[in-house]
């Protein structure tokens, strides 16, 4: 499948890149050659292959889930920058206030 240059530019276009003419012509040929690999890979019959996530067999390997003593609030916000009672200060960030930059 060979792609046309007006179609390589608004690929590029919604990429985001801005390609010289010269990088044009070269992603022409580039991504034709990858379409041509894939119409050659979409005509093999995998009917009888069983779909798989990954090429190598991986398992999860999952510890106990157990119940452990969480850190004392102070010990926890003890290098806190910012403290209100005994949580963290952060930022509000749902305000109606214009954002000033």
């Amino acid at each position: 499948m060979s792609l046309s240059i007006h179609e390589v530019r608004k690929v590029a276009q919604l990429a985001r890149l801005e390609l010289s003419e010269a990088d044009l012509a070269l992603m022409q040929q580039q991504l034709s050659a990858i379409l041509d690999y894939i119409d050659q890979l979409n005509q093999l019959n995998t009917d009888d292959i069983e779909p798989l996530a990954h090429p190598l067999p991986i398992h999860n390997v999952f510890r106990p889930d157990t119940e452990t003593p969480s850190l004392p609030v102070e010990e926890a916000l003890r290098n806190a920058p910012s403290r209100v009672g005994d949580y963290f200060g952060v930022p509000a960030v749902f305000t109606d206030e214009p954002i000033s930059h």
